[in-house]
């Protein structure tokens, strides 16, 4: 199983209207793909001083699958033109991480 994580950086003023966008169009225009071997997707965001973050944290279950998702450069972000306008910089590439011990539950 394979994790691909990539940030992205907006203004405090344009954040709730990049994070509709994504919960809105972008996610679900994921789905709809039905990429094999994508398993789900996660956002996390935080304010920092002057800027707010975002992370999407992709799950896939291999390297091919993940290629079918980006394409032969499978490292490059996919951002679509209507997510670069509302963000200020974000990473041109996404890392991959293989997963070593899944998410478990505390308790």
């Amino acid at each position: 199983m394979l994790r691909r994580i990539w940030r992205g950086w907006t203004s405090p003023a344009n954040a709730d209207s990049y994070e509709e966008l994504l919960r809105s169009t972008i996610f679900p225009a994921i789905k709809d793909r039905a990429i094999v071997g994508f398993t789900g997707i996660e956002l996390l965001r935080r304010p920092l001083d002057t800027e707010v973050e975002f992370m999407t944290i992709m799950t896939f279950t291999d390297e091919d699958a993940v290629k079918r998702f980006a394409g032969a450069a499978h490292e490059q972000a996919v951002v679509p033109a209507a997510a670069q306008a509302l963000l200020g910089r974000y990473d041109a590439q996404s890392a991959h991480y293989d997963v070593r011990v899944p998410l478990t539950t505390a308790g």
